[in-house]
């Protein structure tokens, strides 16, 4: 009698497993796909020398992975997330992180890659896999397989750049007719870059820019404000201007700045990209600081009413009850949302060939939570949305919702 049972099973076996795995209609297997699933991976800055972290990122993600998976997935398949990598804000580790997820896990795509730093964007573009995040740096622009939930926010002279932010902030006061805007920055490159960006922005708007300032150093905050003030308060024609830009990274920087100015008796507005965040909160002294300033996140704010962020508090109770609401969070979330749409865009027949092929042609998706995406024209210019946030009395309040406005080429 033949024994056959260990050479049967070992068979089926074999042929369930290239069962399982997802092929093309060209033949070809595609990595981290099988039937039923899609395997995900992302990379953050979780720890830094700095402090600074993007963890609750990963979080968002999650949230918005477990609401699909609930659904059913996409075209029959559930999301596999294996969580994020840390790259420690150093560029060599995210490349090893984007190699480990790819070579390794075989995951299909990134998802969020949340990274300032972030090293692994030569090897993902030369491997054809797609990546989604937050577009905080060059890395992400020119490429066809980085997806920034807002597109490319380091847009090269005479691609388009955003004006949302100057006109948010007319807006807010009745228009720009009139009134004039200062920008202040640290001496660090990508601050500089803000400043040309952020300045054009506001003249776009009508503003009239009174002063920039890149000599304020971005190792640590300067003992004495003074110099900086002064220039500020005498900016426009010897008066004070109307709005004070600030595109300094960190709240120490901003909390001794604008502390300053209101010890100086400023009395205009106040703005910056980085005030809408829960932790400031719990400093009385930096909370006094901060007060009256006007945030400008690029999503829907938290406090606001409109259903997708109802949904998108729903889904991170549900996987992690009691978190606080962050700005990573929130673009964790909104970068996975934006995967899962392209994702069921591409339709059954998944390989990461075809997920580029629709992403890149003429791709276009709208979500009241962080405004409007289209590709592949926002791999070279930002989606040009966002919102405005006033920290008053000790509380974040919706200043203005989330709006998209028409890019203009940068000079």
């Amino acid at each position: 009698m033949v024994r056959r049972g260990p050479v049967v099973l070992m068979v089926a076996l074999l042929v369930a497993g290239c069962a399982a795995q997802q092929k093309g209609a060209d033949g070809t297997a595609a990595p981290g796909v099988t039937d039923t699933t899609i395997k995900i991976g992302g990379v953050l800055t979780k720890t830094s020398a700095s402090g600074y972290s993007t963890k609750d990122a990963e979080v968002g993600a999650k949230a918005r992975f477990e609401r699909a998976n609930a659904a059913g997935g996409v075209h029959g398949r559930k999301i596999e997330f294996l969580g994020a990598e840390d790259d420690a804000q150093d560029a060599a580790k995210g490349d090893a992180a984007a190699k480990k997820l790819v070579q390794k896990d075989q995951v299909f795509a990134l998802v969020p890659v949340h990274a300032p730093n972030f090293g692994g964007a030569a090897f993902l573009e030369q491997q054809g896999v797609p990546w989604f995040g937050w577009a905080t740096g060059p890395q992400w622009c020119g490429t066809k397989t980085g997806f920034g939930y807002n597109g490319c926010l380091a847009p090269k002279q005479g691609a388009g750049s955003q004006t949302w932010w100057g006109r948010q902030v007319a807006e807010l006061l009745g228009g720009a007719e009139g009134k004039s805007v200062y920008v202040q920055t640290s001496d660090s490159s990508g601050s500089k870059y803000g400043g040309t960006t952020i300045s054009q922005s506001f003249t776009a708007a009508g503003f009239k820019l009174v002063g920039v300032n890149s000599g304020l150093p971005a190792a640590a905050p300067p003992p004495d404000w003074l110099p900086y003030v002064n220039k500020i308060m005498t900016s426009n024609g010897g008066r004070a201007p109307d709005v004070v830009v600030s595109v300094i990274a960190g709240t120490k920087f901003n909390v001794g700045l604008y502390a300053a100015l209101k010890r100086a008796g400023y009395q205009g507005m106040l703005t910056d990209a980085t005030s809408y965040d829960v932790a400031i909160l719990q400093d009385p002294a930096t909370a006094q600081a901060l007060e009256g300033v006007i945030a400008a996140p690029m999503f829907e704010p938290f406090e606001s009413s409109a259903p997708e962020i109802a949904q998108l508090k729903q889904d991170v109770e549900k996987v992690a009850p009691g978190t606080r609401l962050t700005q990573h969070l929130a673009i964790g979330y909104w970068a996975a949302d934006i995967f899962l749409d392209m994702l069921d865009k591409t339709g059954k027949d998944l390989t990461r060939e075809r997920f580029l092929a629709t992403g890149n042609g003429s791709y276009a998706y709208e979500n009241a939570g962080f405004g409007r995406i289209q590709y592949p024209k926002d791999h070279t210019e930002p989606n040009g949305c966002g919102a405005l946030v006033k920290l008053e009395k000790g509380a974040f309040q919706v200043a203005k919702n989330m709006k998209c406005f028409d890019n203009v080429p940068l000079k």
